[in-house]
């Protein structure tokens, strides 16, 4: 990597392993992007509002970066808690949460958070790069973790129509995998809802937003004209960066119409209701 890029990258998970290595994210990261989200800043903040999260015990599956951790104390929990598989970026969520609340270093299928202890759970961006049964672990535990009455928010990346081929979401599936190092695994929005419905849960609402992740309008949107400039030239400066980057933005534009970005608020039934 340049060492003009102008970014986090020293304190980032990842930042010792070659950028063609590196999972897409980290790679976005490094180039200065902060908002990590298939739908984008709008969509993330119209979730964290149906969230209800002034005065609540909020839990986070995956904070990351600590984007959404900041939003999340920034409007008033009674606690937060980041969990965290990464040790480097739960360190770097710890601190954010620091009077708060903390962030552990545990896997969001496993917690080892008490039963009902939670009235929030927030997830962005993580289930996407799980397995079907890795997926069904994670939405089983934030039900286990949730209090009756509790919501559960996701914003996820979705295929889209409801009723996409097999064969074109696989397709689409391994063209991000090549593209992402991840082996992305979204799911089409009637899919999502039943995952959420498959343990327990009740779906109240759901929003849909493009998966504009690298254009030039949600870039600014959700960076700032001056955060996409830094973005543009950190990537202009760095070869690598650039190979990654454009890529993915290749393989986005590629199936521009098969892709969203989906946020739903779920709800855990209060008993006899």
């Amino acid at each position: 990597m340049s060492p003009h890029t102008e970014s986090l990258a020293g304190t980032l998970p990842f930042a010792d392993r070659p950028v063609e290595k590196a999972p897409g994210h980290w790679v976005l990261a490094r180039a200065g992007k902060t908002v990590l989200r298939p739908g984008g800043l709008a969509l993330s903040t119209w979730a964290l509002k149906r969230a209800v999260i002034p005065g609540s015990d909020v839990v986070e599956f995956a904070p990351g970066l600590g984007v959404t951790a900041a939003a999340i104390i920034g409007v008033g929990p009674a606690s937060y808690v980041g969990v965290e598989r990464d040790p480097n970026a739960c360190a770097r969520v710890d601190a954010i949460a620091s009077g708060v609340g903390r962030c552990i270093n545990a896997d969001a299928g496993q917690t080892g958070l008490p039963d009902e202890s939670a009235d929030v759970v927030v997830g962005e961006a993580m289930l996407s790069m799980q397995g079907e049964k890795a997926k069904r672990a994670i939405m089983g535990e934030a039900a286990r973790i949730l209090r009756p009455g509790g919501r559960y928010v996701i914003h996820e990346l979705a295929m889209r129509p409801d009723s996409i081929g097999e064969e074109p979401a696989t397709e689409i599936r391994k063209a991000l995998a090549r593209a992402i190092n991840v082996n992305a695994r979204p799911l089409t929005v009637a899919d999502w809802r039943r995952a959420l419905e498959d343990v327990g849960l009740v779906v109240e609402e759901t929003r849909m937003a493009p998966m504009a992740l690298l254009k030039p309008g949600r870039m600014v949107a959700d960076e700032g004209v001056f955060g996409a400039l830094r973005i543009m030239r950190n990537v202009a400066r760095d070869k690598d960066l650039r190979e990654r980057v454009t890529t993915m933005a290749r393989t986005f534009k590629k199936y521009d119409r098969h892709l969203c970005g989906v946020a739903i608020v779920a709800r855990k039934p209060k008993e006899n209701s």
